[in-house]
């Protein structure tokens, strides 16, 4: 488990399917630790967009079922951080995620769905679609804040 320590927040982006856009780039401006949950893009070319939020903090990133390219293989299918003491889980699709894992969040995407809630005594946090526009859902990330406050999210709609 990578761990961490920050007083400020976590950026929380998913479901990119290959744009990244620059609003998104500004959303996460300051944060010192940023997470991808998956579905990346299932270009060759795709591997950049982690390669892009990496020069903003460093960055990890879960495999979503579209990515299938080569680079995307060396993705896990879940990841585990401490950020402050809190345990934070990410995973893709929040279906396959099984309930006995000993974490404080539960970070998914592949809905498209933002989803900031608690359930369980665990948060349960989508940050939705910073990417192409499907259905008619809107574009957005995440932040997340883990420190002696507590464990908390919001989510962010992209000025476009």
């Amino acid at each position: 488990m990578q761990v961490y320590t920050s007083d400020k927040p976590v950026g929380v982006i998913s479901d990119t399917h290959g744009l990244l856009r620059p609003e998104a780039l500004t959303l996460l401006e300051g944060c010192e630790l940023i997470v991808h949950l998956g579905d990346v893009g299932g270009g060759d070319e795709d591997a950049a967009l982690l390669e892009r939020l990496a020069e903003l903090a460093p960055t990890f990133a879960v495999r979503g079922n579209i990515d299938t390219a080569a680079w995307a293989e060396a993705l896990p299918t879940t990841l585990d951080l401490s950020v402050n003491g809190w345990h934070l889980h990410l995973i893709h699709i929040l279906q396959e995620f099984d309930p006995a894992t000993p974490c404080d969040a539960v970070l998914h995407g592949h809905s498209h769905k933002p989803r900031n809630e608690w359930q369980d005594g665990r948060l349960l946090f989508n940050p939705g679609a910073a990417g192409k526009r499907r259905f008619r859902l809107p574009i957005t990330l995440g932040k997340l804040w883990a420190d002696e406050r507590g464990l908390r999210g919001a989510i962010l709609h992209l000025p476009l």
